[in-house]
Formats: structure tokens, C-alpha cells, sequence
């Protein structure tokens, strides 16, 4: 089994990033989170895992225990940052959503650091907007709605609808105690997002155009029940990346670490041993 965790803090300017490290007998893997979770996301799936890798994770500034930055930051650099205090050579990078876009980005970076991939439905710098299908062009106009009468219960219980439920699945799909910490780690960054969207920058690396110089083992998952335009960018994802294969998740949406734990325990362990 994996140990417990350590309560870990990188010290960036600007912020200091709370983290955690669960001990086990693999490669070290970098876990990044979507862009309406935070690091408590993973740890379900690294309990599933069962000691197979060495699990890092971190709250980007803004989210869980992280407070949003007081100075213009780059989430690249904080990355880089991370890695450089871990030392520990090249490590795996495990991404969802934003998190994937995260991890792509810095693999075009700094290749050297990076032994491999694995993307849930991950975001890509570059990519063509999506196309939104109707059952998600119906929630977005309702959380735009939700966002400008400032109604953030609203807001958060609409895009935990879209997110971690799916846009074509009843609302309440996914039960507690995945939707009670949905709703929990997403209300810290509705609260912190106006204060934080002002202050992000960085690099524009525009990795999808790039995905040919991508070189290192990568595995795509995406739920089947995730935005339509999400699935099929992470399947075309695939394709474009010399070293990648797709997986699908069947029955899950966005946020597979929170509704299906043990999936992406074993898609993080068979992607490790590829």
C-alpha cells in the first residue's frame, strides 16, 4: 500500500504552493488538477494505486489550500519550480483537463524532464475552440446567466452538472461523497477566479502545433460521457502524438479521479509499465 502522505510546500514568489507526496515503490508522478478541483482529486485513485508509483500533488495558486497570488505568475514556471525541488530526475506527468494542457506544455519545454505522460480529457494550448454540442450549449448558457446575476451556488452547482455528470446526463448522476467534493474544491475557485485570471501569465507554447516534437510514451483517457468536443480532441490528440494511445472510460464524464477512482488507478499503472 502507498504511504501516507506528506504534507509537502514550494516556495514560489508570489505564493506558496501546498502539496502533498504518497510514497510508493514506482516512478514519481506529477499529478495536476483540472481547472475546478484541486489536488484532493487524486487521492482516491492514489489510494487504488496502492503504493505502484510515488504520487506528487499540488494546489496551483488559487485552489484547495494555495491563495491566490498577489504578483503576475506563470503556472509553467510554478511547475518547473516544483520539479526542481522534488530533484529527482525525469518524472511522470499525470494531468486532467487544464492540468493535461499543463503537462503538454511543459513537455515541449523542457523535454528532458519528462518521462512520459498521462492525459484525462486534457485541455491543449493551440487548439481550435471547441464546437459545443447542444446539451452543452444549454448548461453554458446558463452558467454565463448563473455568473452575471453573481449567483455563485448557482454557478457552482451548474458546472458540477457539466463537469463531473456530463452535459447529456441527468443532473446528480454522480453522487456524494464525489459531488460533495466537487462542489467543495470548486467553490475555492469561483470564490478566487476574478483575482486570478488577471494575474496568470506565461508562455504561449500553442503545443497543437507542436504535438510531432512530443516524443516520450503518453496514454489519452476521456470519459464517454464528457463534452462531446472533448472527446473527440482527445481522440485526435492521440492520433497527432508519435508515442500515444487513447483509452476510453466508459460511463464517466470530465473528472474520472472522482467518480471512477480505481479506472485511473489502472490506467496510471498500465501506462506506467508501457
Amino acid at each position: 500500500m502507498a504511504s501516507v502522505h506528506q504534507t509537502l510546500v514550494f516556495d514560489p514568489a508570489g505564493a506558496r504552493l501546498a502539496g502533498e507526496r504518497h510514497d510508493g515503490a514506482g516512478p514519481t508522478v506529477v499529478a495536476l488538477h483540472a481547472g475546478v478541483t484541486d489536488r484532493r482529486c487524486w487521492r482516491e485513485a492514489i489510494a487504488h494505486l496502492g503504493g505502484g508509483a510515488t504520487v506528487v500533488s499540488y494546489d496551483r495558486r488559487g485552489y484547495g489550500e494555495t491563495p491566490p497570488s498577489s504578483v503576475p505568475f506563470s503556472n509553467l514556471d510554478d511547475l518547473l519550480l516544483v520539479l526542481d525541488e522534488l530533484d529527482e530526475g525525469m518524472v511522470w506527468l499525470l494531468g486532467n483537463s487544464i492540468g493535461g494542457e499543463l503537462a503538454l506544455d511543459l513537455a515541449l519545454r523542457v523535454p528532458d524532464r519528462v518521462a512520459g505522460l498521462i492525459l484525462l480529457a486534457p485541455a491543449v494550448s493551440g487548439a481550435p475552440e471547441l464546437l459545443l454540442d447542444p446539451d452543452t450549449q444549454r448548461l453554458s448558457d446558463l452558467i454565463d446567466q448563473a455568473l452575471d446575476a453573481g449567483n455563485l451556488d448557482e454557478l457552482n452547482r451548474l458546472e458540477a452538472w457539466l463537469w463531473l455528470d456530463g452535459p447529456g446526463s441527468r443532473e446528480g448522476r454522480v453522487g456524494d461523497p464525489a459531488r460533495a467534493l466537487a462542489l467543495a474544491m470548486n467553490a475555492i475557485v469561483i470564490a478566487n477566479e476574478g483575482v486570478q485570471a488577471e494575474l496568470e501569465a506565461g508562455p504561449d507554447v500553442r503545443a497543437w502545433n507542436l504535438l510531432s516534437e512530443i516524443t516520450v510514451p503518453t496514454t489519452v483517457g476521456c470519459g464517454a460521457l464528457d463534452l462531446t468536443g472533448i472527446v473527440t480532441r482527445s481522440r485526435a490528440l492521440a492520433k497527432s502524438l508519435p508515442r500515444a494511445e487513447f483509452v476510453a472510460l466508459d460511463g464517466v464524464a470530465h473528472l474520472p479521479s472522482l467518480e471512477a477512482p480505481a479506472a485511473v488507478a489502472q490506467l496510471v499503472a498500465g501506462a506506467l509499465e508501457r
